[in-house]
């Protein structure tokens, strides 16, 4: 419930503090007099649009500010945006405006907390509703008329909607994914053939390790030079070990020293270690002899190891050219493709199965769909029921209303477009709203459409009616008062009317009136609390504050809602 409202510097208000109650609360004044003022300061302080024409001639800055009472539902979506509120009853909207020299800056605040345009506007949908004859245009749209139809079929309803969304976002991605990977399968399969000829290339070349080509080129250049080495090798033996000429061997050498060196020691310990190392020498000197004598022994010409020790040489440097620079590089590569090649070939993603899962989820579409249309048809025809009923005491005995669901592709939400048939006058066969309602028959329609909601768990704190009865009179105008009464009794309703009918009915009633200066025009809001002033009031809406006939008249209708 809105609890109150301040306005200070916005348009022809210099500062308003306004107190609603519960129930019905009504909105009287000349024309003109300023009442949609009320209305445009709910809803800038609700996140609506504003300009600079908002701010008080002379000001540079305006505020409004709204207090609502605190429900389940609101302490809850508070929680979740972690706003703590003021207190435990209360939660306070506001908006600022300053007049810059770049243009108009606002900001909003809940509780003090800034929040942006789009957090406003869904804080909204829990506080506030303004209807009024504008709204007529949104409701052709059949989208909207399609909400509509939603919001009334309940959470229920609204939850399978949000599993027909889910439905359709992934039955979207695995289109999406589909029709990619049809529209790459060409470059996929000539990728395919392309990795799969480099893979046979190098998995033929069987690579093993990154220094292969290294010991490859060794081992030609020893199986080349076979006969050199060991004439080399038998050299190095004859040096070491034992020579055919009268020239000493190097362990002829070590041999004479070691005696030497024997000899000496017995007569100077020091020298031991020196010996010792001659030792060691001599033993080194023949290990080494005894291995150069085997490798020569084992040296060969093999002109076959050769010619193939050649051709893996051209093998290699070749698959490096290609694939290298070097042969690590070339196995770096070869690891790659592979891992390509297993992904490309993944069988999670391959087309059947990318076809099979598209399928999949177009089915679970069409399933959670079915389940949403049968639950909009049980919703249709309850409000066609409903707002029939509310229909026929507002003059409207003969109406007839019905709602349609046409088939469309399945979408994001549901696969039926949704429209309203309406037909005000017996014998005339109900057209879609835009063809067939006045906006005196318009009015009635949106005020019995507020009337369903109401009664539904969808209801809000506060709906507010714009001059919901412009266009009617008479009897019409009572049943839309007695209409507007019924839906107060239930949720606090917020009217500006000139329907004396309609503001004897209220709960609250409050007088909007413009106050001239020399140099200034403000608008105040006045709260008639007794009987006189409201008499009058109503009075001058019926056409004269000082005639006799419309004083009684007032009367009469005061003493009518008080009776009801």
């Amino acid at each position: 419930m809105l609890i109150s409202l301040k306005i200070e510097n916005f348009a022809l208000v210099d500062q308003l503090e306004l107190e609603l109650g519960a129930g019905l609360n009504v909105l009287t004044g000349e024309t003109g007099a300023g009442k949609s003022i009320i209305l445009d300061a709910i809803d800038a302080a609700l996140g609506g649009k504003v300009n600079s024409r908002f701010i008080r001639t002379g000001s540079e800055k305006a505020l409004v500010e709204a207090t609502f009472s605190l429900t389940p539902p609101i302490q809850n979506w508070l929680e979740e945006q972690e706003i703590d509120p003021p207190d435990e009853t209360t939660v306070v909207c506001s908006r600022e405006m300053t007049l810059k020299p770049t243009g108009l800056r606002s900001r909003s605040r809940i509780n003090g907390i800034l929040v942006n345009r789009q957090l406003i506007n869904e804080f909204r949908r829990y506080l506030v509703e303004i209807t009024a004859q504008g709204q007529t245009v949104a409701l052709m749209i059949p989208a909207r008329q399609r909400e509509l139809l939603d919001t009334y079929g309940g959470q229920s309803l609204l939850a399978q909607r949000k599993k027909v969304a889910s439905a359709y976002e992934t039955y979207s991605k695995a289109k999406q994914a589909l029709e990619n990977r049809r529209q790459t399968e060409q470059e996929r399969l000539q990728r395919l053939d392309w990795i799969n000829y480099q893979l046979q290339e190098l998995q033929a070349a069987q690579l093993d390790t990154a220094t292969e080509l290294e010991e490859k080129e060794q081992e030609h250049d020893r199986l080349l030079h076979a006969v050199e080495l060991q004439q080399l090798s038998y050299q190095v033996y004859q040096t070491l070990y034992q020579r055919d000429d009268e020239t000493a061997a190097g362990t002829d050498i070590l041999t004479e020293a070691e005696n030497t060196l024997a000899e000496m020691v017995q007569y100077d310990s020091q020298l031991t270690p020196i010996l010792d190392m001659v030792k060691n020498a001599m033993t080194q000197i023949v290990e080494a002899g005894q291995q150069i004598y085997a490798y020569g022994e084992g040296l060969e010409s093999d002109p076959d190891r050769l010619a193939e020790v050649e051709d893996r040489i051209r093998t290699l440097k070749q698959i490096c050219r290609k694939y290298g620079p070097d042969l690590k590089a070339a196995i770096e590569h070869q690891a790659h493709l592979e891992s390509e090649l297993d992904r490309l070939n993944d069988n999670e993603q391959s087309l059947d199965t990318l076809e099979e899962q598209a399928n999949t989820a177009y089915q679970t579409l069409i399933e959670s769909c079915d389940l949403l249309s049968k639950q909009r048809q049980d919703a249709a025809t309850r409000l066609e029921k409903q707002l029939i009923s509310e229909l026929k005491p507002l003059a409207m005995a003969k109406v007839q209303f019905y709602c349609t669901l046409t088939p469309i592709t399945p979408s994001a939400q549901g696969a039926e477009q949704v429209n309203y048939y309406f037909s005000p006058n017996p014998g005339e066969a109900p057209k879609p709203l835009s063809e067939t309602a006045s906006g005196g028959e318009m009015s009635r329609f949106l005020l019995a459409l507020k009337a369903c909601f109401s009664s539904t768990e969808q209801k809000l704190q506060t709906l507010v009616f714009d001059e919901i009865d412009t266009g009617v009179s008479g009897r019409v105008a009572n049943a839309i008062g007695q209409k507007l009464r019924r839906i107060a009794q239930l949720q606090q309703v917020l009217c500006v009317t000139h329907q004396p009918l309609v503001a004897a009915l209220a709960d609250f009633h409050f007088r909007v009136e413009k106050q001239f200066s020399s140099s200034r025009t403000t608008v105040s809001v006045i709260r008639l609390n007794d009987a006189d002033t409201r008499r009058n009031e109503l009075a001058q809406l019926a056409g004269g504050d000082n005639d006799e006939n419309a004083i009684a008249f007032a009367d009469s209708l005061l003493k009518q809602a008080q009776t009801q």
